[in-house]
């Protein structure tokens, strides 16, 4: 299975880093929040990747066609062109990766579509480059195949930002929770897609709206609970919460 991971968009409410690199390159633990999602699809034999780039796409190519170069010893013979030798290989020799630039404005289903001619007609990943989850995608993967749907998200139970109050009418306070989970389901991404799908798409949308929608209200969408972590980067303040996690040595996502 090939995955799409979608890295376009300009991450404004993450100024402080976005203002000179994509969102996708910001870094946890001195790797780019990307190269996280990566290893963890890696993990579950997922290692056809395509990066549905945008807004500043150079810094993206760049980083992949250093690569080898930058996690590999290597001896170069300055002024010969071609003379670069690498010595060993790294724990990604494996990965497939094509860099597509899609356009720093363009929606997401727009992104998918851009990148499309990268598929072929087996199942596919879509994902979002800013945040990391420990999602077992084999229990995912066996969920969409038996649901039998053209199209299935991922969703999870968000923890509120603040903390909730119960009081009476009278302003009696009877309990308080910290942040508690609540109730409803919300999108995390990770969605599996069967090629017919790609029809549906619009490329004037976020994936989010009326694709989903229409799928939805074909009885075409399945949804698949993770109870597990999940934290997107949509602010320095989340950046910092990852980094610390990461330095914890037993960070939540990493499973490789």
């Amino acid at each position: 299975m090939k995955a799409i991971i979608l890295a376009g968009g300009p991450g404004t409410r993450l100024r402080e880093e976005t203002e000179f690199r994509p969102k996708p390159m910001v870094e946890v633990g001195g790797r780019p929040i990307l190269w996280h999602i990566m290893k963890h699809l890696g993990f579950y034999g997922i290692t056809e990747f395509i990066v549905a780039a945008g807004y500043r796409a150079d810094m993206i190519k760049q980083y992949f066609l250093d690569y080898d170069a930058r996690n590999n010893d290597f001896t170069i013979e300055l002024g010969r062109q071609g003379s670069l030798r690498l010595h060993g290989d790294h724990e990604e020799s494996d990965w497939t990766i094509t860099v597509a630039d899609t356009g720093p404005e363009t929606p997401t289903a727009g992104r998918v579509l851009r990148v499309s001619r990268y598929l072929d007609d087996a199942p596919f990943l879509v994902t979002y480059g800013d945040g990391v989850a420990n999602v077992d995608v084999t229990l995912l993967t066996q969920f969409h195949q038996a649901a039998g749907t053209l199209a299935t998200v991922t969703t999870v139970q968000p923890t509120s930002r603040f903390g909730v109050i119960e009081s009476s009418p009278e302003g009696r306070v009877h309990s308080f929770r910290e942040k508690p989970q609540l109730d409803g389901w919300v999108s995390m991404g990770y969605f599996i897609f069967e090629s017919q799908a790609l029809d549906y798409l619009n490329e004037d949308c976020p994936l989010e709206t009326e694709p989903l929608a229409t799928l939805a209200g074909l009885g075409q969408l399945s949804a698949f609970r993770h109870y597990g972590f999940w934290q997107p980067m949509d602010t320095y303040r989340e950046a910092l919460l990852l980094n610390q996690m990461w330095n914890t040595r037993h960070p939540p996502w990493k499973c490789w």
